[in-house]
């Protein structure tokens, strides 16, 4: 279980990080961090108006599942996540990149930048 509490805690605080790095493209439309802590899931989305139109999304999505494993199932970033996740002390085993399909997954050694 200690890996559990450690992985959510990193997770949570790299997410925080990352949405203080800018603001959005649009002076109505913000950065709105979601967490569940109890089930593991950070998100971050963009929400509000511009020119007339619905601006809305999640642009990052990070679960770590009850085995310990950290999912990125979205990352709409130009960041390597992947890889602050590593720099932060999560081992590269325990990352599985969720977006992709699963016979990709075994060949994504190089997205660790």
């Amino acid at each position: 279980m200690g890996n559990l509490v450690k992985y959510k805690s990193i997770v949570s605080d790299l997410v925080k990080e990352i949405a203080t790095y800018g603001s959005t493209p649009f002076e109505d439309v913000e950065n709105q961090i979601i967490m569940d802590e109890e089930r593991g899931h950070y998100l971050l989305y963009n929400s509000g108006w511009h020119n007339n139109k619905r601006n809305y999304g999640c642009y990052l999505h990070i679960e770590v599942k009850p085995d310990g494993k950290v999912w990125l199932q979205h990352d709409g970033t130009n960041l390597k996540v992947a890889t602050e996740l590593v720099k932060k002390g999560i081992p590269k085993e325990d990352i599985v990149f969720g977006f992709y399909a699963p016979y990709k997954r075994q060949m994504l050694e190089n997205a660790f930048g």
